[in-house]
């Protein structure tokens, strides 16, 4: 039984947040292995700091290039999956505009709008250029607006991620992707009411930010067995494990991606393996009673 594990175990892993109802398994010296996103759950924060457990989170192990390698490859799928969901978001049995994706011969595509170029924005792109949908993509960075440029051979549009130029694109988007993310933070709100009533009515919003708050004020955590509602006219898609939705393919890019970090916990304890490596270090986040991620941190201490 669960709650027999709970007790026995040293490291327990997982792959999403603790729910409540786990709550009452935590106790000191316990360590948990997971996808945390502690920045857009303070009352799980308060409960691990309470109960002396540690937390270790996927979504802050980090590389010294700054590339993420838990998180990168749940990001790619969630990205490809927005696209596909946000798709059937466009019909109208979603409540959607009727819009097809991919256009037809005599009728233009649906015009797509990515918020954000990191791996879920530019797997997002990669699978909405595919299906021949008018894609604009948006970052604050110009030299990845520059790659991106370059990878899709021009066959994207890219413009810096501002209010002003978001505020240009909505009114002529049916589908937009929310994928911007700051390590350890909560993610950016790039669209407050007045954008979102910018929007065509029956367009389209997933927000794959959702895990860590969103990109729209308008958007809460849904399930897959009610992925959508639609708010101000708009589908919102907010679902906060998308990746559950191909868990063939996830679990086997999550397994290949986590387990080294897994066993080196295992083989060495989390102090001698944190020594070690620098990746273990950055995705230790709570312990002793405290948040220890600078970047968690401050972004609880702005709530």
């Amino acid at each position: 039984e669960a709650a027999e594990i709970w007790e026995r175990a040293e490291l327990v892993v997982k792959v999403k947040e603790p729910l409540p109802g786990e709550y009452p398994y935590f106790r000191p010296g316990l360590m948990i292995f997971t996808f945390l996103h502690l920045a857009a759950h303070p009352g799980l924060v308060d409960e691990l700091k309470q109960s002396g457990m540690v937390a270790i989170a996927c979504d802050t192990i980090e590389l010294p290039d700054g590339s993420l390698p838990c998180l990168a490859p749940m990001s790619e799928v969630a990205g490809r999956l927005a696209v596909q969901e946000g798709a059937v978001c466009l019909e109208t049995r979603s409540g959607g505009r009727g819009v097809l994706l991919a256009g037809v011969s005599g009728v233009p595509p649906a015009r797509v709008l990515i918020l954000g170029g990191g791996i879920a924005g530019m797997s997002a792109c990669n699978l909405a250029v595919g299906m021949r949908a008018s894609v604009t993509i948006m970052d604050i960075s110009s030299a990845r607006l520059a790659y991106l440029h370059d990878i899709f051979q021009g066959r994207t549009g890219t413009l810096i991620s501002s209010e002003a130029n978001i505020r240009e694109c909505l009114p002529e988007t049916d589908l937009v992707v929310g994928t911007a993310h700051v390590t350890g933070a909560k993610a950016p709100v790039l669209l407050d009411l007045a954008a979102v009533d910018s929007m065509p009515k029956g367009s389209a919003l997933v927000d794959v930010s959702i895990d860590q708050g969103g990109s729209a004020v308008t958007s809460r955590p849904t399930t897959h067995d009610e992925p959508t509602y639609v708010e101000r006219g708009v589908v919102h898609y907010c679902v906060a494990n998308m990746p559950a939705a191909v868990p063939v393919t996830s679990t086997r890019v999550l397994t290949d991606n986590t387990l080294r970090y897994i066993l080196e916990i295992a083989d060495l304890g989390l102090e001698a393996a944190a020594a070690a490596d620098a990746a273990i270090r950055k995705g230790t986040n709570v312990m002793g009673g405290e948040v220890v991620h600078p970047a968690v941190a401050q972004a609880l201490a702005r709530r």
